[in-house]
């Protein structure tokens, strides 16, 4: 089926929402994708963060859920020295408030029919269990990107850059498999630590144009992407494009 979602400009998407957001399904994958990369898993409840209100409706589309809209200041991931401020919406699926601010269960005791988080491809320890996405790899490294990743125009070597952030090693050991088995030839840098105590990998910036490239290439057919992220992709290409 299908369900239409407001994009960033105002506009109608047609979503494509499969009956069960844990299926092997393009819209399942982007789902997952965001929520490893930028998600929090209880027991009860997942929460998922994006700074795009586009990516935030078209998840709630997916998989339902309530979403918060915050703005925030935070430490770049690469340097705590410097903060940044920029607009936060985080969905949260499971769970939601009464009238009275009493939090009740949206399903009868299950999240997405499960019992345990056990049954869902992300637990919250670590655990990733993504092979029900085989073959829907690329929007599943889509939303890992768009939920701990970067892309930004390099001035000093007038190159395209595409790099992973995340606290969790095993995530970004995983998503380093996932660019390895791609179509697309993208080396990469090893995996290092960030000033912050986390961990962090960037793809070659020779490889980085055409990699962002096969990565969006098909996202306004689907819907599944975050708008604000695919047109800075565009720009630091323009940019790069420009010093050529």
């Amino acid at each position: 089926m299908s369900d239409a979602v407001s994009g960033s400009d105002g506009q109608s998407l047609e979503i494509e929402v499969p009956a069960d957001p844990l299926a092997s399904h393009p819209a399942s994958a982007y789902l997952w994708g965001h929520i490893a990369g930028s998600g929090d898993v209880g027991d009860d409840t997942v929460e998922v963060v994006t700074n795009d209100e586009a990516s935030a409706n078209v998840l709630a589309a997916i998989a339902g859920g309530e979403i918060d809209h915050e703005t925030n200041s935070r430490e770049y991931a690469h340097d705590a020295s410097i903060t940044r401020t920029e607009d936060e919406y985080t969905l949260e699926i499971g769970s939601s408030e009464t009238a009275s601010g009493d939090t009740v269960r949206e399903t009868d005791d299950a999240l997405f029919g499960r019992r345990s988080t056990l049954g869902l491809p992300v637990d919250g320890r670590g655990n990733y269990r993504f092979s029900a996405f085989s073959s829907h790899e690329r929007e599943l490294l889509r939303g890992i990107l768009e939920g701990c990743g970067t892309i930004c125009f390099k001035s000093k070597s007038e190159t395209v850059g595409i790099s992973f952030v995340h606290d969790d090693e095993a995530l970004l050991e995983l998503t380093r498999e996932l660019i390895e088995d791609c179509p697309i030839e993208a080396p990469m840098g090893e995996l290092s630590e960030t000033s912050s105590g986390g961990y962090w990998f960037g793809v070659d910036d020779a490889a980085a144009p055409e990699f962002g490239t096969w990565l969006y290439e098909d996202c306004e057919e689907t819907g599944l992407y975050a708008p604000s992220r695919e047109r800075k992709l565009r720009k630091s290409l323009e940019q790069a494009e420009s010093y050529d």
